[in-house]
């Protein structure tokens, strides 16, 4: 089969920041410099161009909050409280539990900053269970929306943008935080990445903390319990090797994380709502786009490839 006729491909979107080998669109994204690092866990920037009426009905699933800047289209997303809808807005995005259902019509344009785990407790932001399946915009939370929409020049690149969104980060950890992050967070967000089939009484053990202290941290800071996060980390890396933004040599390590095929299909017909063949066959790019800059941002701190380094789907 060719890759014109690939199942799973819509081909009526263009990406002026490029496509996976399987043809799905990418964004450009990075890591943080190293001052941002407890808050930020990785910039991106998404330009999609469309015919003016298509409609892209998708989703997303995401482990983190993250900061989310809408510059082009029309968009609707189906959050905990309701559908919401808006066209240039800057937003907070919750954490998900399962697939937030997400359509945009005409070309579209989306910048922003995945947060770190307890980066909302630290800059006062509203705690993150409570942000679970839901949004606000900048302007319900009294945060600057029309400073940060007038970030983004339409004449400069997309490095340029992030750096806009590095300085705007530094005066919100300056003006708002009181702290760094729990280093407890942050190393149970690396075990995670790294293997989120492990042990939570052998991980306590591991960090040093009473099991009953990792999990109050882990949900005060994630929004879920331990046992919640990794399922949901272990269903991601699984949806990503299904989208072909994973590194495939991983391909039967992420398998055996399942006891069999129905555990599987179980599993991740619970987070995303449909079956792992539905989810291969149905075109996502949405959902594609945001799995790709999360795995770029786990390949890196589990060190399977150098930050800003080539990514096996490309």
């Amino acid at each position: 089969m060719s890759r014109n006729n690939k199942p799973g491909v819509d081909h009526t979107i263009v990406s002026p920041n490029g496509v996976t080998k399987d043809g799905q669109p990418i964004s450009y994204s990075r890591a943080p410099a190293s001052d941002l690092e407890p808050w930020v866990g990785r910039f991106y920037v998404t330009v999609v161009d469309t015919p003016p009426d298509h409609r892209l009905d998708c989703g997303l699933l995401s482990d983190f909050a993250s900061i989310r800047v809408q510059l082009r289209g029309k968009w609707e997303a189906t959050t905990a409280d309701g559908v919401r809808m808006s066209d240039r807005a800057a937003m907070l995005f919750g954490p998900h539990s399962r697939r937030m259902p997400i359509s945009v019509t005409g070309s579209f344009t989306s910048v922003g900053v995945f947060l770190r785990p307890g980066a909302c407790h630290a800059l006062k932001l509203p705690v993150t269970t409570s942000l679970i399946d839901r949004l606000s915009t900048f302007t319900e939370l009294g945060l600057p929306e029309v400073r940060w929409l007038g970030l983004f020049d339409p004449e400069a690149t997309p490095e340029e943008w992030i750096a806009a969104m590095e300085a705007e980060m530094r005066k919100l950890a300056f003006d708002r935080s009181v702290r760094e992050p729990e280093a407890i967070s942050a190393r149970f967000e690396a075990e995670a990445f790294a293997d989120p089939t492990v042990n939570i009484a052998q991980l306590a053990h591991d960090l040093g903390v009473e099991q009953r202290r990792l999990e109050r941290i882990v949900r005060r800071d994630f929004g879920m319990t331990p046992k919640q996060v990794l399922r949901r980390a272990r269903a991601l890396d699984m949806a990503s090797h299904l989208r072909g933004v994973a590194d495939q040599e991983e391909a039967e390590a992420l398998a055996l994380r399942y006891y069999d095929q129905s555990h599987l299909i179980r599993e991740f017909t619970a987070m995303f709502g449909m079956s792992p063949r539905q989810f291969t066959e149905r075109p996502q790019p949405l959902m594609t786009l945001g799995l790709e800059t999360r795995q770029s941002r786990r390949l890196e701190v589990i060190q399977r490839i150098a930050p800003g380094g080539i990514k096996p789907w490309e």
